[in-house]
């Protein structure tokens, strides 16, 4: 089985085939790694499920997408994440749940295939957020504001598009919540 992986981790050529006229930017989407990679699975005998499941911690919601390959007796897998915003602008619910399930698709089928996107556009595009955002460290005096704003029932959304945060210090906001 691991080999079988293996031979296809090397053989996949996933082009970027897709184009942002808004960012100038290419990139590939989940349809594009599944089109190249079915032939192969085919080619080695083995095949290929991805399931979702929601989750939420504290107030945030997300998604997390499971990639599984098989042989029919043994198999390979890997999880990744994408967070759902329901009142992202211009999208109505289902659209939001679908857009992050297939972010994390993605990113399940980048981690099993060893899909390198560190060039690609969404490690680099900032989506005109500021790269210039200040760290939310412990023990400051906007630590604490957002140690409030937390138990008086804000989001962390909110503090994360204005804050950049270590694990550690989400993880604690995210369990005042509980």
């Amino acid at each position: 089985m691991t080999e079988k992986l293996v031979k296809i981790q090397n053989e996949l050529k996933a082009p970027k085939n897709q184009f942002n006229a808004f960012g100038k930017y290419k990139y590939r989407n989940q349809e594009d790694i599944l089109e190249a990679v079915k032939p192969l699975l085919y080619k080695h005998g083995l095949s290929l499920t991805i399931t979702d499941e929601i989750h939420e911690v504290g107030n945030l919601i997300y998604v997390q997408a499971e990639a599984v390959i098989t042989d029919g007796e043994n198999y390979v897998s890997t999880t990744a994440q994408a967070g759902i915003d329901p009142n992202r602008k211009g999208m109505d619910i289902a659209q939001s749940f679908g857009s992050s399930s297939s972010y994390a698709r993605k990113y399940a089928l980048n981690g099993l295939f060893l899909i390198d996107d560190t060039k690609d556009a969404d490690s680099t595009n900032t989506h005109d957020k500021s790269e210039d955002k200040a760290w939310l460290n412990k023990n400051t005096p906007q630590y604490k504001k957002a140690v409030e704003f937390i138990t008086n029932g804000g989001n962390i959304t909110a503090i994360d598009s204005k804050y950049k945060m270590s694990k550690e210090v989400k993880e604690e906001l995210l369990n005042l919540k509980s």
